[in-house]
């Protein structure tokens, strides 16, 4: 049985409540987990307070062999890991070993990048002055995230925030806390000092309230919907806790006559049903040129028609279920509110008989249609013609999120021109993955403040400080 991590021990919940854990793809109960409060943060961050002075005051190559023993325990356990996490989540097996495996990369790499947090000398207008720039660590760092890559997504901000010395208390989602606790269970068989990495699963708004409001808690790492963010925005204006925010999105693709449309239309269905398009930077709307729009409509059909679902319970692969029955009633409700709009549904738009599936759903749209101005974040694929490159830029940006967006396209002006233009935080082009561990990985406008992964993520978590000593005479 699975149990909360703090201060180096297994724990059940303070008040010995638990959570009844729900297979998506069966709808039966998998486990009865421990489901905590803002007791449990409590005990968790002043186990993270005690431990932070010798954590940050100790070098980074003490912190990086630690975050590599993580990584190397992870890799040994995968296949386990990973199977936990499918029955939590319903993703298919190479997803999830695929999610683990980017996990212990992620340690391995901030093991490396916590020693080139790199101050400066600046050179003085005086004499007698000398000034440099160090960076510190923050202190204690809260970690909310979400359920859609549950040991991937709060190993970003965990892993850079250890690197830069700080200590942390995760929280993950009470959706797919198996996955969270693994991550535990690789902390303890590290041997990492306790207190340093504290894990617990409970209510989200008790929690999420009790580390805005705690004075040892400096900043809060939160993946997960714009509404939650905008929460914690507010409690932060109160409390002036630091925040990092990964929210929605809304990624569009433009899709020009120049393309391989047979190859751009199998790997754009294959993309969009990652992880049953539970993903920050799917892609969701694509515009397609006019001329080429019946060809791609056709065979993005015949793709998503050969789709098959299922409980993804040996190696083959098959699109999963919606993580609970409240997120597939809210993207049924997308795909009715598109079809009363107007919208041709080409195929799928149904739930299942049983567990939480909808089957892949193809959309011919428009642009003046109002749910494409949801996150669907679910199977669904919405298709808009256009005629010229400055509409589809138009169109494009009309969005209040600027996460991910991509652009598809042999003509290299026209390239540059999508890439300027694009009114978003990462910009694909002619690749659907605009991300890795050493890049920074952040949105404009509602879609998040701040960055996760690459050098910038190591910096989210350390202080800017300025030394300046007068009275030298050399």
């Amino acid at each position: 049985m699975h149990k909360q991590w703090i201060n180096g021990q297994w724990c059940d919940a303070f008040a010995g409540t638990t959570w009844e854990l729900i297979n998506p793809a069966t709808e039966k109960i998998i486990q009865s987990v421990p489901y905590g409060d803002e007791k449990d943060l409590h005990l968790a961050t002043d186990a993270a307070n005690q431990a932070l002075d010798n954590w940050k005051n100790q070098t980074p190559y003490f912190r990086a062999d630690y975050l590599k023993k993580v990584a190397e325990i992870i890799r040994a356990n995968v296949p386990l890991f990973a199977s936990e996490t499918i029955l939590e989540t319903g993703k298919p097996r190479n997803e999830a070993e695929g999610e683990w495996q980017a996990t212990a990369n992620l340690f391995e790499w901030y093991a490396e990048e916590g020693k080139r947090s790199y101050g400066r000398v600046i050179p003085s207008s005086r004499t007698d002055k000398r000034s440099q720039v160090i960076y510190q660590a923050l202190g204690v760092i809260g970690v909310i995230t979400a359920w859609n890559f549950p040991a991937h997504n709060p190993s970003r901000s965990v892993a850079a925030a250890l690197a830069a010395g700080c200590t942390v208390v995760l929280k993950g989602s009470e959706y797919t806390p198996l996955s969270s606790f693994n991550l535990a269970k690789a902390f303890s068989l590290s041997g990492i000092p306790a207190g340093v990495v504290n894990v617990i699963n409970g209510d989200a708004p008790a929690i999420g309230t009790a580390m805005l409001q705690h004075p040892a808690i400096k900043k809060i790492s939160f993946t997960g919907s714009t509404r939650v963010g905008e929460f914690l925005m507010n409690g932060a204006a109160q409390t002036h806790t630091k925040l990092s925010l990964e929210l929605g999105g809304n990624a569009p693709v433009i899709i020009d006559e120049t393309v391989n449309i047979e190859h751009i239309a199998q790997m754009a269905v294959a993309t969009k049903l990652r992880n049953c398009g539970q993903v920050c930077i799917a892609p969701q709307r694509f515009y397609v040129h006019e001329s080429i729009l019946d060809a791609f409509l056709s065979l993005a059909k015949k793709a998503m028609e050969a789709i098959q679902m299922g409980e993804n319970t040996g190696d083959k692969i098959l699109l999963g279920p919606l993580i609970n029955k409240k997120q597939q009633n809210r993207v049924q409700h997308i795909i009715d509110r598109a079809q009363k709009e107007g919208a041709s549904i080409l195929c799928g738009g149904k739930v299942a008989d049983n567990g939480f599936f909808i089957h892949p759903t193809l959309i011919h749209a428009k642009q003046n249609m109002s749910f494409i101005q949801e996150e669907f974040f679910g199977p669904v694929m919405c298709v808009i013609g256009y005629d010229t490159k400055e509409q589809a830029i138009q169109w494009a940006n009309e969005t209040p999120y600027g996460l991910a967006s991509y652009a598809f396209t042999n003509n290299l002006q026209d390239a540059y021109f999508y890439a300027e233009n694009l009114a978003f935080g990462m910009v694909g082009i002619n690749e659907w993955m605009p991300h890795g561990t050493e890049l920074p990985f952040g949105g404009w406008k509602q879609s998040g403040i701040g960055h996760e992964l690459g050098a910038e993520g190591l910096k989210e978590y350390l202080e800017l400080k300025l030394i300046s000593v007068g009275g030298i005479h050399v």
